[in-house]
Parts: C-alpha cells; sequence; structure tokens
C-alpha cells in the first residue's frame, strides 16, 4: 500500500494528523507493506523569512481578524495538540517561509530521512521556535538527524530541489489538494485532515481488505463442509 502525504511543516493541523496517522500505522497488522511519501505543500508560499511582531499579530493580519481571536484559534490548535502528546507555543512560534524547509526535506530523502526531518522540523517550528527560513537553523536541524551540515547549506544556496517542491505542489493541485493535511491512498482514497486515528485505522483496514481479497482455493473434498444447517460430510 502506497500512502502518499502532502502537509506543511508550519500547518498545526499536518503535525497533528501525522502523530495521529502514525498511532494508527502501528495498530495495522500490514503496516510492514505500507509505502509512505511525503509531498511538499505551502500554506502560505508569500510568508516572509523573517517575521514582524508576534505569531498573534502575524496570524490576524492574514487572516483579517482580531488579534484575540487570533489568540483563539491557536488555544484550540494547542489543545488538539496535547491531545496526541505534542506541545506548541505560540508564543514563540515565528511564521515564516517554509520552501527551503521543503528543499532540504527532499535532499533527505536520497538518505532515507525524510520522515525523521519532517517531525524534527515540526517540532522545531511549532515547539522550539525556530526560524524554517534560516539555512543556518536548517542546516543545523538536519546535522542533529547525522546529515552533512555542509552539504545541506550548499543544497540551499544552490537551490537543488526546487524544481521538485514546485512539482510536488503543482501535482498536489491537479489531484484535488487544496488544504492539509491530505492522506493519498493508492492513488485511489483521499483522506483530507488530521482525522482521529480510529478513522485512519478504519480506512486502511477497509482499503487492504478491498485491493488484498481472501482468494479460497479449490477443495479437493466437497463433502468435507457445513453450510448453513447442513453439514455434507460423507460417513460411507
Amino acid at each position: 500500500m502506497k500512502i502518499e502525504i502532502w502537509s506543511d511543516f508550519a500547518c498545526p493541523f499536518c503535525y497533528i494528523g501525522k502523530k495521529r496517522f502514525e498511532d494508527a500505522l502501528t495498530e495495522f497488522k500490514h503496516k510492514n507493506k505500507v509505502e509512505i511519501v511525503y509531498k511538499a505543500y505551502q500554506l502560505n508560499p508569500d510568508a516572509p523569512k523573517i517575521m514582524q511582531g508576534s505569531a498573534y499579530e502575524s496570524f490576524a493580519k492574514g487572516h483579517g481578524t482580531t488579534v484575540a481571536q487570533a489568540k483563539d484559534r491557536f488555544k484550540m490548535f494547542t489543545e488538539n495538540a496535547k491531545s496526541v502528546g505534542l506541545i506548541y507555543n505560540y508564543d514563540i512560534i515565528q511564521m515564516t517561509n517554509t520552501f527551503d524547509a521543503h528543499q532540504l526535506a527532499k535532499w533527505a530523502n536520497q538518505f532515507g530521512k525524510e520522515d525523521e526531518v519532517t517531525n524534527r522540523f515540526m517540532k522545531a517550528y511549532f515547539t522550539d521556535g525556530k526560524n524554517l527560513a534560516d539555512h543556518q537553523v536548517l542546516a543545523t536541524l538536519v546535522s542533529e538527524l547525522g546529515l552533512n551540515k555542509q552539504e545541506a547549506l550548499e543544497v540551499l544556496k544552490e537551490n537543488k530541489f526546487k524544481k521538485q517542491v514546485l512539482a510536488e505542489q503543482t501535482e498536489g493541485r491537479q489531484i484535488g489538494v487544496q488544504g492539509v493535511p491530505f492522506f493519498v491512498l493508492n492513488r485511489k482514497y483521499g483522506i483530507s485532515g488530521a482525522q482521529q486515528k480510529e478513522y485512519f485505522l478504519q480506512a486502511l483496514n477497509k482499503i487492504w481488505d478491498e485491493e488484498n481479497p481472501l482468494h479460497v482455493l479449490d477443495s479437493q473434498d466437497e463433502n468435507a463442509s457445513c453450510e448453513h444447517d447442513e453439514c455434507g460430510i460423507d460417513t460411507n
């Protein structure tokens, strides 16, 4: 089973949805046959590299709300995150551009570390208050995971994965991704949003059963089974 996940490091429900999906996956009995592919998406491609003012002010300005309304919204995000063991610190969050972070995640995929990088970037953004548009910050974060810091800086300097990030964003739009997180299963089924763990698990089991039906082998003895209340065992 192949599952593609469109998400953004700066998306509060993407981090929550990722955790709920992973919790469901741990209970899925065929998890060793699941391939996860991450796809780039930007909620705000026009976000600055350096945020001006507080996160509350930035959110209120971008969404046409008041600072008080922004705080209420962030409180809801924080409570949802806490329900799955995540910590959101909106007092220190830096709402900046995530394009280069996506580039570095694509580079990390070459080393089988995109999942680790995705988790680290999300934690860095929501919990640690790191600026994900800062190249030094990004390179330091991936170096924590065993990747080469200087190579990471070179990737960012030369925009080596710009085309791939743009292509994945375009691909998402073409298949109908309008919000994230968005999960595409076997290119046949789509799940939008940070659904509950039980919903993800139910979907995984349903799709697996649909695409892997039980095949009954021909029996050598047709009289060795019971149907309804009749047993056709031949005693002769």
